[in-house]
């Protein structure tokens, strides 16, 4: 059994090197253009405090948009992300449904999660600022994240040419009417997106 598993591990090894090789993490050699969410392979996770005893998570799936790049000139650069609400998951059907009724998210009437980029500052040689509206059960106000580039190049596996990056922020629900059980569960969330766009 052992002698198999190391017999699969070394014929896999030139392929996954190739592909390793094949990405490129410098962000200066990205093709300009304008690109589309990957949405097999975009998460967007939120985390809470509960109680003050643990840290709650959970995130969104589905998720929609398009990304106009050239690093050369990365003030101009621009994005839009659209979350489906209802995708919301914590593990706990309970609480998903809970999160989806009208004393939470409201999902029915509120559909959509949107970000649209309106600034983008970079802060280093693979890092931005990047401002812009985030709508969220009715409410849109100015949010920024802090945004790294991971890497670029051919998926492998879709041989599509990709494109990655992270990104993180912190908002206040209560910003955004939801205010259930503050301070119970902490008002402050910590958002994390992992997001993947294909030309």
């Amino acid at each position: 059994m052992k002698s198999t598993l190391l017999a699969l591990a070394l014929a896999a090894a030139p392929s996954f090197a190739l592909a390793q090789s094949a990405m490129d993490t410098n962000p200066a050699h990205v093709k300009a253009g304008t690109y589309q969410v990957e949405p097999s392979h975009t998460r967007v996770l939120f985390a809470v405090s509960h109680m003050g005893f643990t840290t709650w998570y959970g995130d969104f799936t589905g998720v929609s948009g398009s990304l106009t790049l050239d690093s050369a000139k990365l003030a101009d650069a621009s994005f839009d992300i659209t979350i489906p609400a209802n995708s919301v998951s914590t593990t706990n059907t309970k609480l998903d449904g809970e999160l989806n009724s009208p004393e939470w998210f409201d999902t029915a009437k509120y559909p959509t999660i949107e970000f649209k980029s309106e600034k983008v500052v970079r802060t280093g040689k693979d890092t931005a600022l990047v401002t812009g509206e985030l709508t969220f059960h009715g409410v849109t106000k100015p949010e920024t994240l802090k945004v790294s580039f991971n890497a670029s190049g051919i998926n492998p596996l879709s041989k599509q040419y990709t494109i990655g990056f992270n990104a993180s922020g912190e908002i206040k629900r209560s910003d955004f009417n939801q205010k259930t059980y503050v301070p119970l569960i902490g008002d402050d969330v910590t958002l994390t997106i992992s997001a993947a766009f294909v030309q």
